[in-house]
């Protein structure tokens, strides 16, 4: 991987050591994140969190101390803010692996998390192809997708031609979705507190996202 600042290392590192056979690696994270910031329709936190925490976790944070719990979903909650002001500038800078053997961009990974995104609304992402900004990126996006999966029903001639521009392939169709969804507007990143949830009744849903009361979680 490119070197990364030090609070990308660190997420990248708590999303290794999670406790479960394929975590979520951090270009996943990157391109799961910005498909939940372009989708079409608002997805709850606590049930995309649940994604990132596994399902063999049962949607509960994998963490021993509160604390960390806090520090991985403030952290996850920055890089979604940083990634939604990007697009907002048009600027979109997706985090994506290298392969130090020969350089090659392994963009597929991002691909497989921003696909993970679209699978949580996909009847919602279908709707939104009647809109005339969103149908071409949206289906360049698709071939992207089926072409990582290894589905493409395009000829190999055709399929190395997308290969060829695959980043920036990835960052043009993604940013023209977010401009069909926002409609030139800026989209509102989350406010960390109300995902931290600094004030929280004892009795609320705890907002890490574990489906259990606040008191009985992270409290």
């Amino acid at each position: 991987m490119r070197k990364m600042p030090s609070r990308f290392r660190r997420l990248d590192g708590a999303l290794a050591d999670l406790p479960f056979e394929e975590p979520m690696l951090l270009t996943e994270l990157d391109g799961f994140l910005t498909g939940l910031i372009v989708c079409p329709e608002p997805i709850p936190t606590n049930e995309w969190m649940t994604v990132i925490w596994g399902v063999e976790g049962d949607g509960v944070p994998p963490f021993d101390d509160p604390l960390d719990v806090q520090w991985f979903v403030k952290a996850v909650a920055a890089r979604r803010d940083e990634i939604a002001r990007d697009l907002s500038r048009g600027k979109l800078q997706p985090i994506l692996d290298v392969d130090e053997r020969d350089g090659e961009v392994l963009w597929e990974y991002w691909i497989d998390g921003f696909s993970d995104a679209v699978a949580l609304r996909p009847d919602a992402w279908d709707a939104a192809a009647a809109n005339a900004g969103w149908a071409d990126p949206w289906h360049r996006l698709l071939a992207l997708i089926a072409i990582a999966r290894g589905e493409s029903e395009l000829d190999s001639v055709e399929i190395n031609a997308f290969q060829d521009r695959a980043v920036s392939e990835l960052t043009d169709t993604v940013q023209r979705l977010y401009a069909a969804r926002a409609g030139g507007g800026e989209a509102k990143p989350i406010a960390v507190d109300a995902i931290v949830g600094a004030k929280i009744g004892r009795n609320d849903p705890c907002p890490c996202g574990s489906g259990k009361k606040y008191k009985h979680c992270c409290a």
